[in-house]
């Protein structure tokens, strides 16, 4: 299900994306652990969450001047293909919304610690 979703919603944004995630906890995990001045790891936990939602928009733009090109060119599309390739449109920016959160809740986390 998982894998369907990241494929669907445009693979080079999406694992991108899943990188950034990756990155993150690990940044979060560290900054626990190392203790000491965490503003650094604050600035680019943050940073990162940030271009994580800008980066699944981008994503959703780029596909959807794509999908409209295709509607183009071909001429009358029914409303629930319309839909579907909607939803699908939707994936990559709330999967960078998903991953801002986490970055957020990690930034308030490392900030309450600290």
């Amino acid at each position: 299900m998982f894998l369907n979703l990241l494929n669907d919603g445009g693979p080079l944004f999406m694992y991108s994306i899943l990188a950034m995630l990756i990155i993150i906890l690990g940044l979060i995990i560290r900054a626990f652990f190392k203790g000491g001045d965490q503003k650094k790891y604050i600035t680019i936990i943050a940073s990162f969450g940030s271009f994580a939602v800008a980066f699944g928009v981008f994503g959703q733009i780029l596909g959807l001047i794509s999908a409209f090109d295709s509607i183009e060119a071909v001429g009358n599309v029914s409303t629930p293909i319309m839909a579907a390739g909607l939803k699908i449109s939707l994936l990559s920016p709330l999967f960078g919304l998903l991953v801002f959160m986490v970055s957020r809740l990690g930034v308030i986390l490392l900030t309450w610690r600290g």
